[in-house]
């Protein structure tokens, strides 16, 4: 046998030599392997078949390679969508959360507010309540010397009249 060269990949051919061009292996993957294996078996060297049917088997290999790019492709793809899909959702997550947030911090000024309110009603009814003993202690402390004027007053009558008593 003699070594030839095919598209820089060599190989064994029989000692009859056939022309191939130089773009073959370009050429051949433009043609689907079924096709291409159907003009082999017609053609009148059919011992050579073997030799390009590995050949063949190679550069459907090398398309078998694109067709797995393709399915890299596919999938990374599909791993882009999922990752804009997560992309999207922690997005609205966080949406959401910072309006969970707003709607708690609303609802902590609304009680501020209540409390503050709530806080000066008890301080001005404090005052009140206060301003009140104040009065109620006035009052008490003025009664107690009256009644010690009018005790004294009694005093002072018994012993200035001692029949005034029976």
């Amino acid at each position: 046998m003699i070594s030839g060269e095919l598209a820089g990949n060599y190989f064994l051919a029989p000692e009859s030599q056939i022309p191939v061009p130089a773009n073959f292996g370009m050429m051949q993957s433009n043609i689907p392997a079924f096709q291409f294996n159907n003009f082999l078996s017609n053609f009148p060297y059919s011992q050579i078949s073997p030799t390009i049917q590995e050949f063949t088997s190679q550069s459907s290999s090398i398309s078998n390679n694109s067709t797995s790019d393709e399915a890299e492709e596919h999938q990374m793809r599909i791993i882009d969508e999922r990752k804009q899909r997560r992309m999207i959702s922690n997005r609205e997550s966080a949406r959401r959360s910072r309006m969970r947030k707003q709607r708690h911090l609303d609802e902590l000024w609304s009680q501020v507010i209540r409390l503050r309110n709530e806080n000066h009603s008890l301080i001005d009814k404090l005052n009140h309540v206060s301003e009140s003993h104040d009065r109620v202690l006035q009052e008490n402390a003025r009664l107690k010397e009256e009644a010690s004027d009018l005790r004294q007053m009694l005093t002072d009558l018994k012993i200035g009249s001692p029949s005034l008593l029976l």
